[in-house]
């Protein structure tokens, strides 16, 4: 549900949580013999079920992607710049769909819910998760919603492997599929990065080996050191050096005094950690970085992603932007090479930014544009 549309935001927004009794089948062959997923919507769906739009996040998101959870919020959904009358994912067009995904901390089934075996959390039991079961999970919502085809389906980073796998999964089901700032499957350099700050926090003594909600314990310094060394990589050189430079927070150079020196940008880090560290899970980040690392949507069909996508019935929208070092363009145009290859229509653009990886969530005026644009023809079909 929505309420008020003033200055291009949805309003106050009422997160909604959808129980599903009838078991789902794993990648890695076990069930969860039921699970929840909270969700939230935006706009109108239409009366011929036609112009549904289904957001889907990345690593550390959630289903809160637009407008507020109250009156006194001071900050919006972490997409509000791309959601909403007159953005980008327009509400006054499209209906949208935004939920957090299976394995997820913040209401949907996951490592923080009972395991209804033990009545225990689940904690490091919870079944290993693959972009496919979330995949199914949420077509498991669209039914409910009564769905048959999203107008499109849309994500940044490991959201547009979730946008990718839908348009092979279910081919009929998407009309089309927006991939932003995403890979065909992760580089070796990445999933480095996402084992160095699993291990930063499997080494926190308050891990207590994944059962630290039993115990009542938080890994706090764990879990604030993987987001530092997720956030530096998400930047680029340029976007830290126009942010921060060699800018002192406090602390002097002379008299010997180095010792108390303290950098802008580390203080922002620790800040940054600090904040994840407070809303978000420890196993939840281990479930989802392993999910990215497995990712490989060609693997199943002779490693050849001109095969796999051959399944594919829809349109492509895909977008990369230049100083993305973690999903550079050139992974980029391996999708748009294996789309042209397999001759399905697609649409590709590199937008020029200093802001590295996390330029998909920021108002880039040229990145408005071009996804607005593409949009629009998009709610012209519906």
């Amino acid at each position: 549900m929505t309420a008020g549309t003033q200055n291009g935001s949805v309003g106050i927004v009422v997160p909604q949580t959808a129980h599903f009794e009838e078991p789902l089948l794993l990648a890695c062959g076990r069930s969860l013999p039921s699970f929840d997923l909270v969700f939230e919507t935006y706009g109108t769906l239409n009366p011929q079920r036609s112009n549904a739009v289904l957001v889907c996040h990345a690593l550390s998101g959630h289903h809160h992607a637009a407008g507020y959870h109250s009156e006194s919020d001071t900050k919006p959904g972490w997409w509000d710049e791309c959601i909403g009358p007159g953005k980008p994912i327009d509400t006054e067009r499209f209906f949208v769909v935004s939920l957090n995904n299976l394995g997820g901390c913040h209401g949907s089934t996951g490592p923080c819910s009972p395991n209804p075996e033990t009545g225990k959390p689940w904690g490091p039991d919870f079944p290993p998760l693959r972009a496919r079961d979330w995949v199914n999970s949420q077509a498991r919502l669209a039914d409910r919603l009564g769905i048959g085809c999203w107008a499109a389906v849309i994500g940044g980073s490991l959201g547009g492997m979730q946008a990718m796998r839908w348009s092979l999964e279910y081919p009929e089901r998407v009309q089309h599929c927006i991939v932003i700032a995403s890979a065909l499957k992760l580089s070796a350099q990445n999933i480095a990065f996402n084992e160095i700050a699993r291990q930063a926090i499997e080494s926190d003594p308050d891990f207590a080996g994944g059962r630290y909600l039993e115990q009542g314990l938080t890994p706090s310094r764990g879990l604030g050191l993987a987001r530092m060394i997720g956030h530096v990589t998400y930047l680029s050189d340029d976007a830290m050096a126009n942010k921060f430079g060699r800018d002192l927070r406090s602390g002097t150079f002379e008299h010997g005094q180095e010792a108390a020196v303290e950098f802008q940008v580390e203080s922002y880090l620790r800040h940054q950690g600090s904040q994840f560290s407070g809303n978000f899970d420890a196993n939840t980040y281990i479930l989802m970085t392993h999910a990215l690392d497995y990712f490989d949507l060609a693997r199943e069909y002779n490693n050849d992603p001109v095969e796999a996508f051959r399944r594919a019935q829809c349109s492509f929208l895909v977008l990369s932007f230049s100083t993305d070092w973690r999903f550079s363009p050139e992974r980029s145009r391996e999708i748009v090479e294996a789309l042209i290859a397999a001759q399905k229509p697609v649409t590709y653009a590199d937008i020029a930014a200093d802001e590295g990886h996390d330029a998909f969530l920021l108002p880039l005026p040229r990145y408005l544009d071009v996804f607005g644009s593409y949009m629009s023809r998009v709610g012209e079909q519906h």
